[in-house]
């Protein structure tokens, strides 16, 4: 597909211009939404996530074949995720009764042998496909279900590519999520220091290709460097945003960063980024996926509490947006322009916050808000199977080191001899040196990156 440049434009201010009515709306339960990379999944145990606060459950039956329930016992409510799985059902352990992927109840050990199980002791379940190695998942009705629509890439399918997948929660809205992917004048400030440098705050050339219900095809450049290459930005509705910058850094290269999203709920959201490149690709083969993910937190976390408190100063104004943002042509183009897709396409969502609209949640005190922990541990080391892996490990090896340590200083204590008091010695202090290294690590999976 070719595009054709459009004449940029000159001012500065973006022209907040009134949304035309419109009578479309996005249809967010026939949408598929990504649950989690496959290799992210545990292992014979439910695996617990929300969809708009919706709580949901994904579990393997016997055959390896993976289900999406309701999150709740159908008996007393209880969830099922705190279960486990048995013979490929999941199984509430409050009183045991067991669910297939499907949803049906398929054991009540409190029923006698000849009794039949309640027809309405049954559980909504939900369609889920595995694609490109993530898991989707269709919200709407089965029978509605088209998997032509999950947005797939076509890159990922070419073997001359090699991927490195991260996944992490966000405690803010996924809309707040996507408007921070889809604004490239950030980085050089937010990011200085890991993925630019602030030195490279520019005026950027900005331009909206396509809008439409389903998505929006834009790109930006800089301007310092004529005829710089062209960074892609596209965001397919609801859950996909799209980097491609290709030709770079030589000709036929192309560098792609795929950030899917989940809105898990009021002010939380999961986000898979998927990097992926054809050219350097023995750097991401031999670096182990937890130690990439040791720069990757950081750059994901360097604007985190900025996002968050921005989402908490909105909402305390209760203002539109349109009255809050001051945008610039130069920078803000693509922010406004997913906004004003808000307005004119989300009303049908469970809640959003668009340039001159929104729908939110009315606040109660009765109900305490469900948030995301900021810290890296709770955030993505529990979810992601390397970081966790890797986390358990290093605790072992932390723990291990100081108990030899110990030995080792106890033996210099109690042994006489003279060689074997000072190599105990030396031993011991080995060992705190590495233990101490092995905290260090360990605080990696634990610790969100703050500036000093």
């Amino acid at each position: 597909m070719t595009i054709t440049p459009n004449k940029p434009e000159t001012e500065l201010a973006i022209n907040s211009s009134p949304i035309p009515a419109n009578d479309q709306e996005f249809d967010w339960r026939n949408c598929w939404y990504p649950v989690s990379f496959i290799q992210d999944l545990p292992k014979d145990k439910p695996y617990k996530f929300s969809l708009y606060d919706e709580p949901l459950v994904l579990f393997k039956n016997k055959d390896g074949k993976l289900g999406c329930i309701v999150d709740r016992c159908s008996h007393r409510a209880a969830r099922l995720s705190d279960g486990h799985i048995f013979d490929g059902k999941i199984e509430c352990l409050y009183h045991g009764w067991q669910f297939g992927i499907d949803g049906e109840c398929l054991h009540i050990p409190q029923l006698p042998k000849e009794a039949k199980i309640p027809i309405n002791s049954c559980i909504k379940s939900y369609l889920v496909v595995e694609r490109q190695k993530i898991v989707w998942m269709w919200a709407g009705q089965p029978e509605a279900a088209d998997e032509t629509l999950i947005p797939t890439i076509p890159q990922l399918d070419d073997p001359k590519f090699v991927t490195m997948d991260l996944m992490s929660d966000r405690p803010y809205d996924q809309t707040y999520c996507i408007e921070n992917i889809l604004d490239p004048a950030h980085i050089p400030i937010s990011h200085h220091g890991s993925d630019s440098h602030r030195k490279n705050a520019q005026p950027l050339e900005i331009q909206v290709l396509e809008t439409s219900i389903n998505r929006i095809r834009g790109r930006s450049r800089n301007t310092r460097i004529p005829n710089a290459n062209w960074l892609d930005l596209d965001f397919v509705a609801p859950n996909l945003v799209l980097f491609r910058l290709c030709d770079f850094p030589k000709s036929g290269s192309e560098l792609g960063l795929a950030h899917y999203s989940i809105p898990l709920g009021k002010g939380r959201c999961r986000v898979m980024a998927r990097f992926y490149q054809n050219f350097s690709t023995w750097k991401i083969k031999l670096k182990p996926r937890w130690f990439a993910h040791f720069y990757r937190n950081r750059t994901l976390e360097e604007d985190l509490l900025l996002i968050q408190g921005a989402q908490e100063e909105i909402e305390r104004l209760g203002q539109n947006l349109k009255e809050v943002y001051l945008p610039l042509k130069t920078s803000d183009t693509l922010v406004v322009e997913y906004r004003k897709w808000l307005d004119k396409f989300g009303s049908s969502l469970p809640f959003y916050q668009g340039y001159e609209t929104s729908k939110l949640p009315e606040k109660t005190s009765d109900v305490p808000e469900n948030t995301v922990s900021v810290d890296r541990f709770s955030r993505h080391t529990q979810i992601c199977s390397s970081c966790n892996r890797a986390y358990q490990i290093t605790n072992l090896l932390k723990q291990t080191l100081i108990g030899i340590a110990i030995a080792l200083a106890a033996l210099a204590i109690l042994v006489d001899h003279s060689w074997i008091s000072p190599a105990a010695v030396s031993g011991s202090l080995l060992a705190v040196a590495l233990a101490f290294l092995a905290e260090k690590v360990k605080t990696k999976f634990e610790r969100l990156y703050t500036r000093s």
